[in-house]
């Protein structure tokens, strides 16, 4: 099986309930619209929402590691870091970053649909 080339972003925030999700996603949605998506290489913004109410994850894909790269230095970073600080000010919960170090990666294995395979 061949991976989903590409080079990710994934974002990691705790909150406090599922309005706070629901706050966070529409907010960072808006913020890939305003600030990410039309920069070479931008493939997909995805977020997931636990169901217990506790995590979001914004999962960015970018076609590579080259893309993101060009996107980091030629991004107007300030404003977008400051709209995200506003984005967090204006929940009417708590959100706080979980992410350790820079939060980025590369596919290296998956596996897909396909018929069973006995073990023997």
């Amino acid at each position: 099986m061949s991976t989903d080339a590409g080079f990710y972003s994934i974002i990691d925030y705790t909150v406090d309930g599922v309005d706070t999700q629901r706050e966070l996603v529409a907010a960072f949605a808006e913020i890939q619209e305003r600030w990410v998506r039309f920069y070479p290489g931008y493939r997909s913004a995805r977020f997931h929402v636990s169901t217990d109410g506790t995590r979001v994850y914004n999962i960015v894909h970018w076609a590579s590691e080259a893309d993101y790269r060009n996107f980091v230095e030629t991004s107007d970073s300030e404003g977008r870091m400051a709209a995200i600080g506003k984005a967090l000010r204006g929940l009417s919960g708590k959100a706080e970053a979980r992410m350790s170090g820079i939060p980025t990666y590369t596919v290296v294995a998956e596996v897909g649909p396909g018929p069973q395979r006995l073990v023997s």
